[in-house]
């Protein structure tokens, strides 16, 4: 009984609020209240570097008025200079069973599975093993020719002339064996326009691409990004969305109905798009892998300049696009590359500053989260100062 009556007040206040459902910064020394929107649902911070605390108290006020519009889970990262400064979780991965987002909560990643192709794509240029312009032929000699040449530059900017989705297979739900299997789907269809034409942005583009990845390095897509992408970049928890295992840290997905309602996202199989929308992973792994982009080390800065440097049309009009990268300048003048991602279940935005050293990854597990660039921009913003 004297051992009980020598708890400080200060430890049972930390004690009380650790069973509310609250998670302490213990790095920051301070706690933060539950999201809105989801009564009761925690925050879990496992980054906070100190000497960025003010930086970090400003972004968790954007990050909390996000996450108030509706996801049930968010989940936020900030790298500087290389380093990963703060990384925190709002709401839930899964609300039925309350288990909170924390930084290593794996989401769908949608389309910012394209930047992270386009690395594995890079590395074969530096190894001297593919032709960014010839024919994708060279490559994947089982590809229909389409009277015009497609190269994989073309496809990896969009400009190819290849569809989109069409139909309902978006929310396509069988499994595909392989990346030449996921041609199928598109591959006997005409062209849109004739390559280099036009801008027409196409996840299809990319599971070309990914066919080109095999044809070139000679391996397996998964493979090949795993021993390329993932492994040297430290992203661990970045997998393929497979269905059928156990994947540790995997959110639930969730949608709203046209009245606001909260409902469980409907069930998908995207084995048959990995290299435009198929990957799970965490805000720290994409500011990790971000940040491998900011500076020459790990690929080339002429490889850089390829990624991330606008195509242009035939006739000379700028896409806005490289290959995998959107690119644009900030109001104050500063370099930026991005790129967006939307899937079932899961929305993402990812932000390189090239110009200041700041990468900031946002990921929710609700279709459509309202997840902006005036948003990482906000974030961003406090650690550019």
């Amino acid at each position: 009984m004297s051992r009980i009556k020598k708890i400080s007040k200060r430890t049972l206040a930390v004690l009380a609020l650790f069973l509310a459902g609250g998670w302490l910064a213990t790095s920051m020394g301070v706690y933060a209240p539950p999201a809105p929107q989801i009564p009761g649902a925690p925050y879990a911070a496992v980054t906070a570097t100190p000497e960025y605390a003010a930086a970090i108290a400003e972004a968790r006020k954007v990050a909390l008025e996000v996450h108030g519009r509706g996801a049930p889970g968010l989940a936020v990262a900030v790298g500087v200079n290389g380093t990963i400064v703060w990384a925190e979780g709002f709401g839930y991965a899964d609300v039925e069973n309350r288990v909170p987002v924390w930084p290593t909560t794996r989401f769908r990643i949608g389309s910012v599975s394209k930047p992270v192709t386009a690395a594995a794509v890079a590395r074969l240029i530096e190894a001297g093993k593919l032709d960014l312009d010839a024919p994708v032929q060279k490559y994947v000699p089982y590809f229909p020719d389409k009277g015009a040449v497609i190269t994989t530059r073309l496809a990896g900017g969009h400009l190819a002339g290849l569809r989109h989705y069409r139909g309902e297979e978006f929310l396509l739900n069988r499994r595909f064996n392989s990346v030449r299997e996921s041609l199928t789907i598109f591959q006997d269809d005409p062209l849109l326009h004739p390559p280099g034409s036009r801008y027409s942005y196409s996840s299809y583009g990319w599971n070309l691409v990914s066919a080109v990845v095999e044809g070139a390095s000679g391996e397996e897509f998964l493979a090949y990004m795993d021993k390329t992408v993932f492994g040297p970049l430290g992203m661990r928890h970045t997998v393929p969305d497979w269905n059928h295992r156990i994947i540790e840290h995997r959110t639930r997905f969730y949608q709203r109905t046209r009245e606001g309602e909260l409902q469980n996202a409907p069930a998908v199989d995207n084995s048959y798009k990995w290299a435009g929308g198929g990957f799970l992973s965490t805000v720290e792994d994409l500011v990790r892998f971000g940040s491998a982009h900011l500076r020459p080390g790990f690929l080339k800065k002429e490889t850089l300049d390829v990624l991330f440097t606008s195509q242009k049309t035939a006739e000379g009009k700028e896409t806005g696009y490289g290959i995998g990268w959107s690119s644009r300048r900030d109001a104050a003048g500063r370099r930026i590359v991005t790129h967006g991602g939307g899937s079932i279940g899961g929305t993402t935005q990812l932000a390189v500053y090239l110009d200041g050293g700041v990468v900031v990854a946002m990921v929710a597990n609700l279709s459509g989260a309202q997840l902006r660039p005036r948003d990482y921009e906000a974030i961003a913003a406090p650690f550019l100062k």
